[in-house]
């Protein structure tokens, strides 16, 4: 059970907004919750990177806060000579600093807005995250650099990219850019022990994540230039870098290149709840569009009629998206005018019925042919791929297959892509790949057209579902977490599967980002012990997976080819459906973790949202074959409650809570939910 006050970061609390003050020595950003202060008289460098709520800082010595290596040499942006001492500051040795021969001259010093990286709308207007931004100018003979700093309003978290211009006439090769350098506080000093100690309280992410590792590009290092720390061997983990694993070898004439987007996260908590919250508000804050959180229906049919059918019954049950999922014989490669008609008429029939319409495509993890698959630099052949084998971005056929695509969703009027097998970072020695000059810049060049892509599609308001960490680059939700195979298993052990992915899953992400699944009709296997289907014989069952993922505020992947079929099963769906809908805001905001399903007892979170009404909900679920009751801990001051507390139970009007617990009654393999309100109803 969490202890520790979470009001400060749940739900859509709105802080005071966010300054940036600049004066003749330093430049200061700062919000209600963490300060950065650069020194920008003497010497170019950020001296503290604070909390404001603890006042804990957190960077023991000066950095440069970018390293450029353009045309093979290095320079940096800020930077100093050796100073006395890495484990601290002192006020006189930052005056005292003299800049590192490598830093380049600062030319000037400018703020204003953030300016959004996604080509994204609210309403029709021009999205850009709330907060404010400073530039800083450095100047090269061969070009210019700006570093930009981003401050969000109410947000514990400072981004960072650099920008790298060629002046006219000038060619350059921007091999690599180190968007963010930080000498932390470590976290634990071990003389001896160097293995799993603890990283500082410190979360850093970027906009270069691949391959399902949300920190591609976050590398945490040990330094042994800080000869002061109590580990014997100088391995103490406290020095993070953000840069593209393998560099970026980009050639330019005119084009600026940006850097990736770095984004470090003060935390204040010292437990994983508060730590996740800040992260979960960051998205939140830079990335509005993970909340876009529809019902979806994933159709495997090939008949128009079948197809039709299950527009149909999304629009009478209230779903709000079809997907043609794999298996269901969609190509969107295929830009033949028979093709694209039939897709155009059924996506056009879809909107008559209010439901967004739009359907799968496969990228990587498949073999093109040697000519254009990706390159392994060991062997020189084909495979050995993070994929096995797997078309490179920036082959001829790469390239055709995205302006296939667009062409494709275009033409059709395509609402929305489930992009699977995207990039996974893979590196091609191909010379002969037009997208790419050879191994150096392969893998930035093909992250680049990925990406790209992704933010045409988000400019154009295309839903997009990929099994990757790509939020930052304009993608709606990536996989909750699970293993496919294990919708294969027995129904009954399906549930509790579920609840775990989404348990697990809701630490890295807010309950809109990550997908479920639930096969309707077979997956993998596993037979009609397994799968919905007939679904008027698995109502229970079947219920009971829209309590799982709606419970969470999560969507799944209902996979099949209809919703229902009988008036009994459609009434499950529209009242699970209905309820889901009275209670969506609160369901979609942040999650409490406070048990994880494990099989032998009740398990259950809490979904907080301060100003709502009511402002909280309790969701427990019973996977065993008995009725429970139980009295559960529940501290509501911990979540910005004050005063009177009234609960209301499933079927139940609004009583006095009294004390810290609240009792639940669940029947076997069942679930409940209890809501929370300041208000009396």
């Amino acid at each position: 059970m969490v202890t520790a006050p979470y009001a400060l970061w749940l739900g859509t609390l709105i802080l005071g907004p966010s300054t940036v003050s600049v004066n003749a020595d330093q430049v200061v950003l700062q919000n209600e919750v963490v300060r950065r202060v650069i020194r920008t008289s003497n010497v170019v460098g950020t001296t503290s990177f604070s909390r404001m709520d603890s006042r804990e800082e957190f960077i023991r010595t000066i950095e440069p806060e970018a390293r450029l290596i353009v045309d093979n040499t290095e320079y940096w942006l800020g930077g100093v000579q050796p100073l006395p001492n890495k484990a601290f500051l002192t006020e006189t040795w930052i005056a005292n600093a003299v800049p590192s021969p490598k830093s380049l001259p600062l030319r000037k010093v400018t703020h204003g807005l953030p300016q959004s990286r996604i080509p994204h709308r609210v309403n029709g207007a021009p999205w850009s995250p709330r907060g404010k931004a400073c530039n800083f100018e450095f100047e090269h003979p061969d070009f210019f650099a700006v570093l930009t700093f981003e401050i969000y309003d109410g947000v514990p978290a400072i981004a960072k990219h650099v920008t790298v211009t060629p002046k006219p006439s000038k060619r350059i090769v921007v091999n690599q850019i180190v968007t963010e350098r930080l000498s932390l506080v470590e976290a634990e000093s071990e003389v001896e022990r160097s293995q799993n100690m603890r990283l500082p309280n410190v979360t850093v992410l970027s906009d270069m994540s691949m391959g399902g590792n949300l920190n591609a590009s976050t590398f945490w290092e040990t330094d042994d230039t800080y000869t002061t720390q109590v580990n014997y061997l100088l391995k103490t983990p406290c020095l993070v870098e953000v840069r593209p694993p393998n560099g970026m070898h980009t050639t330019t004439t005119e084009a600026p290149v940006r850097s990736v987007t770095s984004f470090a996260i003060l935390h204040g908590g010292s437990d994983r709840e508060s730590n996740s919250l800040d992260q979960r508000r960051l998205y939140r804050a830079v990335t509005p569009w993970v909340l876009d959180n529809p019902l979806m229906l994933h159709v495997v049919s090939n008949d128009d009629t079948e197809i039709r059918t299950a527009i149909d019954q999304a629009s009478e049950c209230g779903f709000e998206m079809v997907i043609m999922s794999f298996g269901s014989g969609l190509n969107m490669e295929d830009t033949s005018p028979a093709n694209i008609s039939r897709w155009k008429a059924l996506r056009e029939y879809a909107t008559q019925k209010n439901v967004r319409f739009g359907g799968y495509s496969l990228l990587a993890s498949r073999r093109i042919s040697d000519e254009h698959d990706v390159i392994n630099p060991v062997t020189g052949k084909t495979g050995g791929s993070i994929f096995g084998n797997s078309p490179c971005l920036g082959s001829v056929w790469g390239q055709e297959y995205f302006e296939k695509l667009k062409f494709f969703i275009e033409a059709t009027g395509f609402q929305l892509l489930e992009h699977d097998g995207n990039y996974p970072g893979d590196q091609c020695a191909s010379t002969s790949h037009p997208g790419h000059a050879g191994l150096l810049d392969s893998q930035w060049s093909q992250f680049q057209q990925i990406t790209e892509f992704y933010k045409w599609c988000r400019d154009r308001d295309i839903f997009l579902n990929v099994p990757d960490y790509y939020q930052f680059n304009g993608s709606n939700k990536t996989g909750m977490g699970y293993r496919e195979t294990n919708w294969s298993l027995p129904r009954e052990q399906q549930h509790v599967h579920a609840r775990q992915n989404m348990f697990d899953g809701t630490w890295k992400k807010t309950p809109s980002m990550g997908w479920m699944f639930v096969p309707l009709v077979q997956y993998h296997g596993g037979g009609a012990a397994a799968t919905i289907e007939p679904l008027k014989e698995h109502l229970a069952d079947y219920e009971m997976h829209f309590a799982n993922t709606l419970g969470y505020g999560a969507q799944a992947c209902w996979r099949g080819t209809r919703l229902y079929d009988s008036p009994e099963t459609k009434a499950v769906v529209v009242k699970m459906v209905n309820w889901y809908k009275a209670n969506r805001e609160l369901l979609e905001a942040d999650v409490i973790h406070l048990r994880r399903p494990d099989g032998r007892g009740l398990d259950y979170i809490l979904h907080v949202l301060p100003g709502a009404d009511p402002e909280a909900m309790l969701v427990v679920y019973n996977p065993t074959g008995q009725g429970i009751t139980e009295s559960i801990p529940l501290t509501m001051r911990a979540y910005g409650f004050s005063g009177p507390v009234y609960r209301a139970h499933a079927g139940g009007g609004a009583v006095p809570m009294e004390g810290d617990q609240v009792e639940v009654t669940v029947a076997a393999r069942s679930w409940t939910w209890v809501k929370f309100s300041t208000k009396r109803a």
